[in-house]
């Protein structure tokens, strides 16, 4: 499959990330996007970051371009530096997808692309790139990486996390590092687990199973009070409580929502349906899937109200926040471009503030559980065929539904979301930029979400591939 754009950025296979591609969309951006003082670059740890970045760099600065290089380091935090410095950004990641396709996440002086500006790169991409008379400057930055844990260690203050045990997954996670330094200046106790040289996809949103089966066994031998972890380029959480249950990425968003005091929300279709039980919110806005969406919303709101106190997450656990927080003792500035730190934070904090096990935290909310998972190596044809079906018979869902539940309601805003007879959901939705199926529920239990989700995917198995 060629390079496209998905849900966050332009992703493919490493063997057609080549240098040409990678110039011209270089090329595509500058042309097609303000890029500010200059470019920043960071990447990954996956294999054929540091070649692609190579190749990024060396386009930028031959359009004229300054570039500032800042090596391997959070996407959110050489977004945050390169807002700083009024400059554009492009982070070498593919994020949760295997390490034999890699891509590009692109970021304007004030924040993530939008859906807009990706069409218009891609508009752009058609023009070979062209040589200035004069390459532009190349420096180095070592220090957002620190700037981006002082961001949260001034907000939240070095006692946020005292006395608390908490284990670091680090596998390939570009943050394993950052997390251990951060997670000790708010006060905690860290223990290290399963670092890992060969680069392992962590999805946040469909944990596997032998993830779990780990996070639990570490929880009880080390004696946690949670595990927190981060996708690769770090910009999704991954955070289990003290028995190693995975606490859902749209969850860990509301928690978060809640500590600092958010009115509105913005958040796909997929997220947990107890949004709109939460006193606090006053508003609640439905997107696609997809961060650039979520930043569409949100800045439709900020620009109706520039003192809405907005927030949007994903179910992935992904973070913006949109307006400055008051967080424990002092203030944190927006940053929107989507996070894995601060919704780890944000809830162990609170739980801790309050005294409360983080599971005794989670307890309090709605009792609406969401679940996710994904079928790999199913092809874009096969899947958009199956929903396509689906979406425009309802004698055709009838007969996918017979062993789930009864149809009562039909959401089409991003693939096909159905609620069933007993207000549980199934939701469907190929991927954007890989050959992958997403399905999504929502239950009244976790045992019923994962019953569910077992059942919908083996459904989907048996359909698109006449299992």
């Amino acid at each position: 499959m060629a390079p496209k754009f998905g849900t966050s950025g332009l992703r493919g296979l490493v063997t057609e990330l080549t240098p040409e591609l990678t110039a011209r969309y270089v090329q595509a951006f500058r042309a097609a996007c303000p890029i500010g003082t200059g470019l920043f670059v960071g990447r990954d740890l996956r294999p054929s970051s540091p070649g692609i970045a190579a190749d990024v760099i060396a386009a930028a600065r031959s359009a004229g371009v300054a570039v500032t290089d800042c090596g391997a380091l959070p996407t959110p935090a050489l977004a945050m530096a390169a807002m700083a410095a009024g400059a554009a950004a492009i982070m070498v990641t593919g994020s949760h997808i295997p390490a034999d396709r890699n891509g590009l996440k692109f970021y304007l002086p004030s924040g993530e692309i939008t859906k807009s500006d990706e069409a218009a790169i891609s508009a752009a991409f058609g023009a070979a790139p062209g040589a200035a008379a004069v390459p532009g400057t190349l420096a180095t930055c070592t220090t957002a990486g620190d700037d981006y844990v002082a961001r949260y260690v001034a907000a939240y203050g070095p006692q946020a996390l005292a006395g608390l045990r908490l284990g670091v997954y680090q596998h390939s996670s570009v943050a394993r590092d950052l997390l251990v330094t951060l997670l000790a200046a708010l006060g905690a106790t860290t223990v290290t687990c399963a670092r890992s040289e060969v680069f392992v996809p962590v999805d946040t949103e469909a944990v596997a199973p032998d993830t779990r089966a780990r996070l639990a066994r570490w929880s009880a031998a080390k004696h946690l009070d949670a595990v927190l972890s981060t996708d690769g380029d770090a910009d999704r959480p991954l955070l289990a409580d003290a028995q190693g249950r995975v606490i859902p990425g749209d969850s860990l968003g509301v928690l978060t929502a809640q500590a600092l005091g958010a009115e509105v929300i913005c958040t796909p279709v997929s997220s947990n349906s107890i949004l709109r039980e939460i006193p606090g919110f006053r508003a609640v806005h439905l997107t696609r899937i997809g961060s650039p969406f979520v930043i569409a919303a949100m800045e439709a709101v900020r620009s109706a109200d520039p003192r809405a106190k907005v927030v949007g997450f994903e179910a992935n656990g992904g973070f913006l926040l949109g307006f400055e927080a008051q967080a424990p003792v002092g203030r944190l500035a927006a940053l929107m471009t989507r996070d894995a730190v601060l919704p780890l934070i944000a809830p162990l904090a609170a739980a801790r503030a309050q005294g409360l096990a983080l599971a005794d935290l989670c307890r309090a909310l709605p009792p609406r559980v969401t679940a996710a998972d994904r079928l790999v190596d199913i092809p874009s044809a096969a899947s958009a065929a199956f929903l396509a079906e689906l979406s425009e018979s309802a004698t055709a869902r009838a007969a996918f539904l017979a062993p789930l539940g009864q149809e009562t309601e039909v959401d089409r805003t991003d693939g096909l979301r159905m609620t069933l007879a007993g207000n549980e959901v199934v939701h469907l939705r190929p991927s954007g930029n890989a050959p992958e199926f997403r399905v999504y529920v929502e239950a009244g239990t976790a045992a019923t979400a994962q019953d569910l989700l077992a059942r919908a995917l083996e459904r989907v198995k048996r359909v698109i591939r006449g299992a």
